[in-house]
């Protein structure tokens, strides 16, 4: 009887930038004897020295379909990832051996757990190092909620790891340079921590079955079989964390990473449960959009169930050119099954998060995209270019769901928001290499106010005659200041008719209009106007004399108001490994900021958050110095919280900038 091909498994590697990622994707595929695929081909991964965006390539090992998927390592490119991983049946998390740099690992564990998708660490570069892996599987057991299990134990020559013992099998293997390990006797010197070792991982498999415990309480030595099932079975289950070990550069631990998915990895009807996708025969998820020179928009789909055939109809529109992906290449395919990753083009309805259900488009929303850290202001070096920028920012931000823009009402400026300085580098990148837009760059102006410290008393009138129907108003209003949030009042406490009711809305129109910008140039906020007197001309009174006359009157008493500028405070929680949190004070400390305190952060251990209040300025580029500080770990969240008075120099410098700008 014919055996029944496995679906195609996937298989997402992630771990912080410099792990080796793109390394050991492309060692997988060159040991599954798959051609080579060009992981960094994009022109931005060529300029920046690193993964841009997620790779696909596609395998067969012994008889079975993998896709892998190779993402960027940058913490600011770290969405990517994210989306990545949710549509994997396994993902690998490549970690560097060195252990001050395990604290990156959080970012992808947290979510790993949070998400309960299954997981194995590869710790890469071994080679180059003498740490003692129990230390190593310490420092990274602190930013785990599940069980590591150490898989190997290694074999050491001088102080060098030179081969591994697989615990399950108990079979030693020593390291041979780009070939697959030599199967050798245990040695002497290893026997003693092998049998450590595999205590170890029996008691957190004991942990999650019963059976197995029986057995250890009876000192009874379970059968390798028993053994390899269950690290099969906890492993789909998210119960625990597989560590192997290896160096991708010289093809160590590579076959035993691949033999390791192949025999535990669950399978494509896993994932499709875990993301809920019960409906239909034939499911497929869009997990990515591009956009590819001559070709245009390409959806990226996983299909979790059934098949997708090219010719066949979806929404009604023909499927042509289902596209299979492998590095850069593209190559049309005649039918998808089960478990692959697709293209297909030019659908422009399509977009990340949508399920393909039978043929019908579901509109989905995907998981909540992270939260805008740093911001740039952005237009066009030619001003010809602008409706070419306006289109190509959509585009990039189709394509990157971290990348956002926004309109400031206040400044006009188009603001550009993302994950840092390097995410936004590389976003002014795509739109000079891939739309020939070239954009000049500013930090966006901050969201300043003015208000007033003392009351006024103020008469105005508004006069013009040019022949004909003339304008005539005039008013008097009393000005007085309002606490701080309080906004702007108007009210008026006319009698006998001296102006009226039909112009006091216009009044309040001018007024409102003269707030926009007050005598230090800056909106004027928290201040009640009352109008309580005026005279006007039956002829020559109308709506527009009576708006004018607010705006005049509102202009010429502000600057005896004694006019104070406003300084936007933002309540600020910095989230950072507790090694670094004294830093972070000083840090915060250093932009004026107002320490509130210090917590454990909830879920994630060996983490504070700190809390403070920070003004507008010193959030613009507050990821930046923090993340140079953490090891590129710590990260923040922000909201508005009030305005608060600005005095002295730093007030002089930024109303003498704003006039310097408005030509004064």
């Amino acid at each position: 009887m014919k055996e029944t091909m496995r679906a195609t498994r996937c298989a997402v590697l992630v771990g912080p930038q410099g792990a080796g990622k793109t390394t050991l994707a492309a060692a997988m595929i060159a040991r599954a004897g798959a051609q080579a695929a060009a992981l960094d081909a994009a022109p931005e991964a060529k300029e920046f020295g690193t993964t841009t965006e997620p790779n696909f390539a596609r395998a067969d090992y012994l008889g079975e379909k993998w896709t892998f998927i190779d993402c960027p390592g940058s913490i600011e490119l770290l969405q990517s990832s994210l989306d990545m991983m949710e549509a994997a049946d396994v993902v690998v998390v490549v970690a560097d051996p060195q252990i001050e740099r395990a604290g990156g690992l959080a970012h992808y564990l947290k979510r790993l757990d949070d998400s309960a998708i299954p997981h194995v660490i590869f710790v890469n570069r071994l080679d180059e190092t003498e740490t003692r892996i129990r230390d190593l599987m310490s420092a990274m057991q602190a930013h785990s909620s599940r069980p590591l299990v150490l898989r190997q134990a290694p074999i050491r020559e001088g102080g060098r790891i030179v081969g591994a013992v697989d615990l399950v099998s108990e079979r030693a293997w020593k390291y041979r340079e780009g070939a697959a390990s030599e199967l050798i006797a245990m040695p002497d010197s290893t026997k003693e921590r092998e049998r450590e070792a595999r205590a170890a991982l029996l008691d957190t498999l004991a942990d999650f079955d019963d059976a197995l415990m029986e057995q250890i309480l009876e000192d009874k030595a379970p059968a390798s079989e028993e053994v390899y099932r269950l690290m099969a079975k906890e492993l789909e289950d998210d119960l625990i964390v597989p560590v192997v070990l290896g160096s991708a550069s010289h093809g160590h631990g590579v076959t035993r990473l691949l033999k390791l998915l192949r025999h535990e990895a669950p399978s494509v009807d896993k994932a499709a449960a875990r993301l809920k996708l019960n409906g239909g025969a034939n499911v497929a998820s869009v997990i990515r959009t591009i956009y590819a020179p001559h070709a245009g928009k390409i959806s990226i789909a996983r299909l979790f169930k059934g098949s997708l055939k090219d010719g066949g109809a979806i929404d009604g529109a023909r499927l042509s050119g289902l596209l299979a992906l492998h590095g850069e290449a593209r190559s049309k395919i005649d039918h998808a099954d089960a478990g692959d990753v697709v293209g297909l083009p030019r659908f422009d309805q399509l977009a990340t998060g949508d399920l393909i259900v039978d043929g019908a488009i579901k509109k989905r929303r995907p998981p909540a995209a992270l939260t805008p850290l740093y911001a740039l202001a952005v237009r066009a070096k030619n001003e010809k270019d602008d409706v070419k920028l306006s289109a190509a920012l959509a585009k990039i931000i189709e394509e990157d769901r971290s990348l956002s823009t926004e309109r400031h009402g206040d400044t006009g400026e188009t603001v550009l928001k993302g994950q840092g300085d390097v995410h936004l580098r590389l976003a002014g990148a795509k739109l000079r290499m891939r739309y020939n837009v070239e954009i000049a760059t500013a930090s966006p102006k901050a969201s300043y106010r003015e208000t007033i410290k003392a009351p006024a008393d103020h008469h105005a009138r508004h006069k013009k005659q040019s022949g004909g129907h003339g304008q005539f108003a005039d008013i008097k209003v009393k000005i007085k200041p309002l606490g701080r949030g309080e906004g702007f009042k108007f009210d008026e406490i006319i009698h006998g008719g001296s102006v009226p009711r039909q112009f006091i809305p216009a009044v309040e129109a001018g007024v409102s209009e003269g707030l926009t910008a007050g005598p230090l140039g800056f909106p004027v906020v928290d201040l009640a106007v009352t109008l309580y007197d005026g005279q006007y001309h039956s002829v020559d009174s109308n709506e527009m004399s009576f708006k004018m006359a607010g705006r005049q009157a509102i202009r010429e008493a502000l600057p005896g108001c004694q006019p104070a500028l406003l300084e936007p405070i933002y309540h600020v929680v910095v989230h950072t490994p507790s090694a670094h949190t004294s830093k972070a004070h000083a840090v915060l400390s250093s932009r004026r900021g107002q320490i509130l305190g210090f917590d454990a952060r909830q879920g994630w251990p060996g983490w504070d958050s700190v809390t403070a209040l920070l003004p507008e300025p010193g959030v613009q580029d507050l990821i930046i110095e923090l993340r140079s500080i953490t090891q590129g770990s710590a990260t923040f969240e922000s909201r508005f919280d009030h305005y608060a008075e600005l005095h002295g120099r730093d007030a002089d410098k930024i109303v003498a900038e704003r006039r310097k700008e408005a030509g004064g």
